[in-house]
């Protein structure tokens, strides 16, 4: 690793930088900036907790440090923590930044009788306290600055904060020496803040730092300084944001008659720290501090706006009030970007908290969030039954020019890739109306106004499974189960249902069930006699990609043969579940004992070689990200260029109430509802000209989902699933049956019509549009 002190690469950048005119450098670092990040410019809406305001450091600009006389308590009681806290929580906060001085009992006696008398062996010791019953008692995510920290220090606060920070400042010893801003403040030694930012990483702990910039450095010396938090943040991966701070002079300091950096050099190196740190970094600069120039700032690489408080001042900076955040949001809109809020801790490690926090706080972080790590949007949840949130996702102008790109190739019929396609997942604003748009009207022009379904009923013959599928709610374990009674229905029964699902209209049965430890391949074929038995006609759309694999590797057959012995017994086509996630790092965390993705594409080629046409699927929504979504959908895109054989496309929402992994706290709660509807309009977009139609599942939806996601690229209802068990065992809430009045009203409500179909989306016989 090159190490800080490192000249001759400072003093190249340097010289690269300054051969181009600001305009130059700020319009390179927007565009790294709009690569790496899309148009999303995010803020951190928190309090902020002054713990204590003594500091053994005597900084020449800070007004934050004050001395034991000009305080009414040396430290903030754990009620008036609270009460902050929950001011916080009032307001919408999610962050609680606690801010203090840096070990100011090794200074003032006044701080250490406090911490004595209330049995706290250090201010650290007194944070992790207080930090835990921020915890305990709001929803709120601690993120602490406590100075200089060890090692051990870290072991000790990562159980109570999601994240922590320390500004670097700078590298320059220079700023040290007598007369310079640094003198008589042994915290801010670079050394030692170095090797406290190097223990941060090897605790894996998310962390903040940054650069204050006007307080006597050089150019280079700031340029040192990015390649030092660049070379940490390659060996740990740790440093989730960089704060660009402009230093302000303030009254009553030994710096007050030091003027304020100008706006040009804050650009300047703001948008050296774009192009100098890795691409994916965040770069931060606090909104309060350069008013009206927000636009100025993201066109130089900022995609943060740090911490906001509607409740409480900035504590270091208490001349400079927060900016309203309808008026951040407005102009951040201006600059042609997206206001979202995100928590304590970053994005990237929020879709990782198994690495970056600790047990305790890892359920916290994976329920708030969707897939991109930003909070939920709202408290719509699949298969809740609550309300579809109202209006336009978001406001504001599409800032995100490869959305635009890519539209633009699907309208000249070229096929996307993986990096267009998960650009696409992250879209807000006008980029995702137009993606519903352009869905929609491909929706239309492929297969027409129509609104179609089947009238068919499930038959899930056994809940019993040997598999142990995380997300599975359904499946039991034996007839003892802890999750409700275990059932496996006899070929007498599945006849029943089979007769009365066509003495009520149906003209398929949908068969489904746990792979039960007595089953084999005979089994599957036993299953579908009896309903060829029953109703010779009734169109038999049964068996998953996994039961079809259990069912061949117990008879010793491959896929080909068995399935062809299938169909010979009567089974018509295939149901495309047990996709799940088509990416095995996914798979071996939600199923790992399940069948892999390449056993699953295999099971899909070979039915598809044998002339049984199948539906596809994905279950998306727990612990994957929008790039394995990208993969999913081109892995069946490729299947099906080679086959043709898939009918359809479902996008399956988790529903988490009652799922096993979401009740551990390791899943998120499933999609949020922007994710639900660009799940559909983006599958629309990705698999034109493969894929025709694109189902959504009013099980999991209810009526009023599925009927906005109608408009925007999906064309078909499904089932009318008489007898629907999985989701509802998931807590989903959905009714067990959509019976074609209700189907018929809801496609009338939109403007179309509703046609009954066969399951391969031939016209029912005899069936018109109504």
């Amino acid at each position: 690793m090159a190490q800080w002190w490192n000249r001759t690469e400072a003093r190249d950048w340097l010289d690269r930088l300054e051969r181009f005119s600001l305009d130059e450098l700020a319009a390179e670092a927007e565009a790294k900036t709009i690569a790496a990040h899309g148009a999303v410019v995010t803020y951190s809406r928190k309090v902020f907790i002054p713990l204590t305001k003594l500091c053994r450091d005597v900084c020449h600009y800070c007004t934050f440090a004050h001395r034991p006389s000009q305080l009414t308590a040396p430290f903030l009681e754990p009620e008036e923590v609270l009460e902050i806290a929950r001011a916080g929580e009032q307001r919408g906060c999610r962050e609680a930044l606690f801010t203090l001085g840096d070990q100011p009992e090794a200074r003032y006696s006044a701080a250490r009788r406090w911490l004595d008398e209330r049995g706290f062996a250090s201010t650290l010791d007194y944070l992790a306290h207080v930090a835990a019953l921020v915890l305990e008692e709001t929803s709120l995510l601690p993120h602490l600055n406590p100075g200089i920290m060890t090692a051990a220090d870290y072991e000790k606060l990562r159980p109570v904060s999601a994240s922590m920070g320390l500004m670097l400042e700078s590298t320059s010893d220079r700023l040290c020496a007598k007369g310079m801003p640094h003198y008589g403040s042994p915290d801010k030694i670079p050394e030692v803040r170095l090797k406290s930012l190097r223990d941060a990483g090897e605790a894996k702990v998310p962390f903040t730092t940054g650069l204050l910039i006007g307080i006597g450095e050089t150019r280079l010396e700031r340029v040192e300084a990015l390649l030092a938090i660049r070379d940490l943040h390659a060996r740990h991966g740790h440093i989730q944001e960089v704060i660009i701070q402009n230093f302000r002079a303030k009254t009553g300091t030994l710096m007050a008659a030091t003027p304020d950096i100008g706006l040009d050099e804050h650009l300047w190196t703001t948008a050296a720290a774009r192009l100098i740190l890795q691409a994916e970094m965040v770069v931060q600069a606090p909104p309060n501090l350069q008013p009206g120039q927000l636009g100025k700032l993201i066109r130089a690489g900022v995609n943060d706006w740090g911490g906001v408080s509607p409740v409480t001042l900035d504590h270091v900076n208490p001349e400079a009030p927060w900016p309203h955040l309808e008026q951040l949001e407005t102009q951040t809109e201006e600059a042609g970007r997206h206001l979202r809020q995100r928590l304590a801790i970053g994005p990237a490690f929020a879709r990782a908290p198994g690495l970056w926090t600790d047990e305790a706080l890892q359920p916290r972080i994976r329920r708030a969030i969707d897939a991109r790590g930003l909070p939920r949007d709202s408290d719509w949840h699949p298969g809740t039954g609550g309300a579809i949130p109202e209006g336009p996702m978001s406001i504001g102008i599409g800032g995100d020019k490869e959305i635009r790109i890519a539209l633009g190739r699907v309208e000249h019929g070229e096929e996307l890739g993986a990096f267009h396609i998960e650009r696409m997942f992250g879209a807000e604003g006008r980029d995702f109306e137009r993606i519903c748009r352009v869905a929609d009207e491909l929706r239309h022009d492929r297969v027409g106004d129509t609104v179609t379904h089947v009238i068919n009923r499930n038959i899930n013959y056994t809940n019993i499974c040997l598999y142990r599928c995380g997300f599975c709610a359904f499946s039991k374990g034996s007839t003892k189960s802890e999750r409700g009674p275990a059932y496996n229905i006899d070929h007498a029964e599945i006849a029943r249902r089979t007769v009365e699902a066509r003495e009520r209209g149906a003209s398929e049965v949908c068969l489904q069930g746990g792979i039960h430890p007595s089953y084999d391949g005979n089994t599957y074929r036993g299953i579908v006699q009896a309903v060829k038995d029953a109703v010779p006609d009734m169109h038999v759309h049964a068996f998953s990609p996994l039961e079809v694999h259990h069912g061949a590797t117990t008879l010793g057959l491959d896929y080909e043969d068995y399935l062809a012995s299938l169909k010979e017994c009567g089974l018509a086509t295939l149901p495309g579940t047990a996709a799940e996630i088509l990416s095995d790092d996914i798979r071996d965390i939600i199923c790992p004992d399940k069948l892999s993705t390449g056993e699953w594409l295999a099971v899909m080629q070979a039915a598809h070689k044998v002339g049984l046409k199948t539906t596809s699927t994905i279950m998306f929504g727990h612990v994957e990200t929008y790039a394995h979504w990208a993969t999913h959908l081109l892995r069946l895109r490729e299947l099906q260029m080679e086959t043709g054989g898939f009918t359809e496309f479902v996008p399956l929402p988790f529903v988490h109430m009652e799922a096993p992994n979401w009740r551990r706290g390791q899943t998120r709660s499933g999609p949020t509802w922007r994710e639900t509807v660009l799940m559909h309009a983006v599958s629309r977009i990705a698999l034109d000209g493969a894929i025709p139609n694109i189902q959504v599942s009013w099980v999991k939806l209810g009526p009023e989902g599925a009927a906005r996601i109608l408009q925007a690229g999906a064309n078909d209802l499904g089932g009318t699933l008489m007898d629907e068990s999985i989701t509802r065992a998931a807590g989903g809430v959905n009714g067990q049956e959509f019976g074609v009045p209700e189907m018929r009203a809801l496609a009338h409500g939109i403007g179309r019509r509703l046609q009954e179909r066969t399951t391969v989306y031939g016209l029912a016989t005899g069936e018109t549009v109504a």
